[in-house]
C-alpha cells in the first residue's frame, strides 16, 4: 500500500470510525477486580501507596462489590490479612481463616461472582517468605504440601478458582492432586506460572503487609531478565494441570505475554500490579499526565499484548469509562 492511494488517516478521522476498525477493545468481561481482607467490622483502611484502594473487613467488602457486581466485572481476587502470623502461616488454611470467611460471605450474597483466591503463605507468615524457611531459604518442597492444605481449605469455603502464587516448585501438581483426592476435580487452577521478582510489588507489599523480613525472593521469583525461562515455567504448570495461566506483572513484561500466548492456547492472565497501578495515579495526582487516558492506554497493550484476562485495581474505573460513566469516555 502506497501514498497516495492509500491514506491511513480517512479511517481516523471521526471516533465513530475509529471505534469501527478498533483492533483490539476492552470489556468488562476482561477484568478481575483484586481485593484486600483482613479481620474486623466496618474496616476501611486506605492504602497510601495505592490512592482509592483499601483493606476492607467482610462487611465493608461486600458493599464495596455491588457496584462491580452491576458494572458486569465477573470476578474477583482475594488477598487474606491475618490477625496473628507464624512460622508456617496456619492462618491461610484455617478452617475459620479471613479468606476463608470472606469466600463464605461472597457466595452467600453473589453466587454468580466468581471468587479467586491467592493460594500464598507469603501473607500468613512471621518473616514474609512464601513458605517454610529451612537455613535461611524457603524449603520447596516442605512447602508443597501446606500451598496444597491451602487450597482445599479455600475449595471447601467455597472458592471458584485457586490461583497459586508462590512460585515453587511442583505446586500446581501438588494442589491438582489435593482438590482432586477431595472431590473438588472441578475447580480450575489459575497458575501464576510466569512471575517475576519485581520492583513493581513495593505498594502490594505495603497493602497486605508482607514485606519479607530478611533477604528477598529472588530465589524462587524469576529473574527479570528472563524470557524462554517464562516458557518453561509455563509448560511446567500446564504440564501438571493448570487450567488457566498468568504473566506477573504485565506492562514491564509484554513480550512474555506475547511468547505465552502464541506457545500456548489456555486462558491468559495478566496481572496489573499495584507498582504500574501506582506509577500512573502518583504522576496524574501530579497533573504530570492524563491518569484515565493512560490507564486506558496500558490496560488497552495488555490486551493487545495477548492477555485474554486482566487483573487490575484499575478494573472499576476503567469499567467506569468503558460504559460512559467518566468524561475520558467521552473524548475524542
Amino acid at each position: 500500500m502506497r501514498f497516495p492511494e492509500y491514506r491511513a488517516r480517512r479511517l481516523r478521522r471521526t471516533e465513530t470510525l475509529r471505534r469501527m476498525v478498533r483492533e483490539v477493545q476492552l470489556h468488562p468481561e476482561d477484568f478481575i477486580l483484586p481485593f484486600f481482607v483482613r479481620q474486623g467490622r466496618e474496616l476501611r483502611n486506605p492504602i497510601g501507596s495505592m490512592p482509592g484502594c483499601f483493606q476492607l473487613s467482610v462487611d465493608v467488602l461486600l458493599s464495596e462489590l455491588k457496584e462491580p457486581v452491576e458494572r458486569g466485572i465477573p470476578a474477583v481476587l482475594l488477598f487474606g490479612i491475618p490477625e496473628k502470623k507464624d512460622p508456617v502461616g496456619s492462618e491461610g488454611y484455617a478452617k475459620n481463616g479471613i479468606i476463608q470467611q470472606a469466600v463464605r460471605a461472597i457466595k452467600k450474597a453473589f453466587p454468580d461472582l466468581v471468587v479467586i483466591t491467592d493460594v500464598c503463605l507469603c501473607e500468613y507468615t512471621d518473616h514474609g517468605h512464601c513458605g517454610i524457611i529451612q537455613h535461611g531459604d524457603v524449603d520447596n518442597d516442605q512447602t508443597l504440601d501446606l500451598l496444597a492444605k491451602m487450597a482445599l481449605s479455600h475449595a471447601t469455603a467455597g472458592a471458584d478458582i485457586v490461583a497459586p502464587s508462590d512460585m515453587m516448585d511442583g505446586r500446581v501438581g501438588a494442589i491438582r492432586e489435593a482438590l482432586d483426592e477431595a472431590g473438588f476435580d472441578q475447580i480450575p487452577i489459575l497458575s501464576y506460572a510466569a512471575k517475576y521478582a519485581s520492583a513493581f510489588y513495593g505498594p502490594f507489599r505495603d497493602a497486605a503487609e508482607s514485606p519479607p523480613k530478611f533477604g528477598d525472593r529472588r530465589s524462587y521469583q524469576m529473574d527479570p531478565a528472563n524470557s524462554d525461562e517464562a516458557l518453561r515455567e509455563v509448560a511446567m504448570d500446564v504440564e501438571e494441570g493448570a487450567d488457566m495461566i498468568m504473566v506477573k506483572p504485565a506492562l514491564p513484561y509484554l513480550d512474555v505475554i506475547w511468547r505465552v500466548r502464541n506457545a500456548f492456547d489456555l486462558p491468559l492472565a495478566a496481572y496489573n500490579v499495584s507498582g504500574e497501578f501506582a506509577m500512573i495515579k502518583a504522576a496524574a495526582q501530579n497533573g504530570w499526565l492524563d491518569g484515565e487516558r493512560c490507564m486506558m492506554e496500558a490496560l488497552t497493550s495488555i490486551k493487545r499484548a495477548g492477555a485474554d484476562l486482566i487483573i487490575s485495581y484499575h478494573a472499576l474505573e476503567a469499567v467506569r469509562i468503558l460504559q460512559g460513566d467518566s468524561p475520558a469516555s467521552r473524548k475524542t
